[in-house]
């Protein structure tokens, strides 16, 4: 009679395989490796300038960044989606211009405020009804109202600019929240970011916008209102980017019809490098957080630096691009291969023991 209490359950040593490959993979994380490229983008900032960890300049980076940041939000839930928004920046250059335009004809300043964003959604809300209601591809589609609403933009405002907007709101730019070094448009894409990240990842919407990422037909046929969620999630980005279309025009305290021009590169390049998935299906708020604290501090980082042409920041934006859409997917096809090679040696990491070694049938 063999000894049970000392037999060893075939597999069973190679259980703690599979968990030290989940911890190593943890260490491994794509948030993690931002991580250690923002402390490097810190280092050689830090090296080429002395101010650079002055609070001043990280309250300039912040301020710089701050509207990106902001459009960036809603870009991540587009993208997990396996949609895509580059109208962006062209809606935030129209709604900037819309509210002082509203403003030099008489219009108090917060109701035209409140109107830019309004028109923002009204924006959103037309790239989502071709998407949606037509069933146009996304891609097209915004590049489409990239150039419609830049146009629009400049038939309004040719080539004047509009300024003489209220003190107390024209230095929202330039002054930061009093006793602190935080600037206006950083404490508002902070608040966002929360709320963002708390429904993205902690609601039955967040999970259904990553359902529909991963299988939009799995989704629909799993009671998910696929292209209502997708409606309004563009409906939401361009709301969120008359926001920062306003944040915009009172910090540089001037409307043009040019605003923000050329921002939906760093904005995507944000959203991808933050590990947002091009396919959809995968990302997360803090990914996309730290992406744009590392292209903030490289972008002042190679300004601050005297051997290093300004050229740079575009070829750097670039590669980072390029990264941002290569290194998750090697790193994907590495873990399908690992797993393949995983279940050749009969190794099941994904599975309990039992179904691992199933029972014998007991012969007669």
């Amino acid at each position: 009679m063999p000894d049970v209490e000392n037999q060893v359950e075939p597999g069973a040593e190679a259980e703690s395989v599979p968990s030290r490959r989940r911890a190593l993979g943890g260490l491994l994380r794509w948030e993690s490796l931002l991580v250690v490229l923002l402390l490097v983008s810190i280092a050689y900032g830090a090296s080429v300038s002395p101010y650079f960890l002055e609070w001043t300049n990280l309250f300039f980076i912040g301020s710089n960044v701050g509207e990106i940041a902001i459009i960036a939000l809603p870009l991540t839930l587009v993208i997990i989606t396996g949609e895509i928004d580059l109208s962006v920046a062209s809606m935030l250059g129209l709604t900037g211009l819309f509210m002082a335009e509203l403003f030099q004809h008489g219009w108090p300043i917060w109701p035209a405020i409140i109107a830019a964003v309004v028109l923002g959604g009204i924006l959103g809300a037309f790239n989502g009804f071709l998407i949606t209601g037509l069933g146009l591809p996304s891609l097209a589609v915004t590049i489409g109202t990239l150039t419609l609403y830049r146009g629009i933009a400049q038939g309004i405002l040719p080539s004047d600019t509009i300024s003489g907007f209220p003190q107390g709101l024209a230095s929202i730019g330039v002054v930061p929240i009093p006793h602190t070094h935080i600037s206006y448009s950083v404490a508002i894409f902070l608040g966002l970011a929360v709320i963002f990240g708390v429904v993205l990842h902690a609601t039955p919407l967040g999970r259904a916008i990553f359902a529909i990422g991963a299988n939009k037909e799995a989704a629909f046929y799993s009671g998910i209102r696929v292209k209502r969620i997708k409606f309004w999630l563009f409906v939401l980005s361009g709301m969120i980017c008359g926001l920062a279309g306003v944040l915009w025009t009172l910090r540089f305290a001037s409307a043009r019809y040019d605003s923000g021009i050329g921002i939906e590169l760093f904005v995507v390049t944000a959203v991808l490098l933050g590990g947002v998935s091009i396919f959809g299906g995968r990302g997360t708020i803090v990914g996309v957080i730290l992406a744009l604290l590392l292209l903030g501090g490289i972008q002042k980082a190679l300004l601050l630096s005297e051997s290093i042409s300004s050229y740079w920041i575009q070829i750097v934006t670039g590669v980072l691009l390029i990264g941002s859409v290569l290194g998750p997917n090697l790193v994907q096809r590495a873990r399908a291969a690992r797993a393949h090679s995983s279940r050749q040696r009969g190794v099941w990491p994904s599975r309990p023991a039992a179904q691992r070694n199933p029972p014998q049938e007991e012969k007669a």
